[in-house]
């Protein structure tokens, strides 16, 4: 009796799973196949009006032009205190051991040569 019980209930895992699988499977194929990803893409590439607005009115006034300078900054910085701490500790650590490398063989290199 207990192993039919266990067996009912590794079936049911299983068809959940496999039914959450379907559902994820044909949401991403419906998004690819509508071309979601490609019109995604496509915003976020696009120059919107006012930046095209502006570009022509730099181009007829003679301004040196930087195509950044009009595209939107979608770069987002989430460094904080605690990571930038990390990141010195982390590059006084590489320069520490970078250079205690370079003198070990180099003086190795000097006892070979002689």
């Amino acid at each position: 009796m207990e192993n039919k019980s266990k067996h009912k209930w590794v079936n049911r895992i299983f068809r959940y799973l496999f039914v959450l699988s379907f559902i994820a499977f044909l949401t991403l194929y419906l998004s690819q196949a509508t071309g979601y990803y490609e019109y995604e893409n496509h915003q976020k590439n696009a120059l919107t009006e006012e930046q095209i607005k502006e570009f022509e009115k730099d181009v007829k006034s003679g301004k040196n032009i930087k195509i950044e300078d009009y595209m939107e900054k979608t770069v987002t910085d989430y460094s904080n205190k605690t990571s930038k701490m990390g990141n010195k500790v982390s590059e006084t650590i590489n320069h520490g051991v970078k250079s205690g490398i370079e003198t070990f063989f180099g003086a190795l290199n000097k006892l070979i040569e002689g």
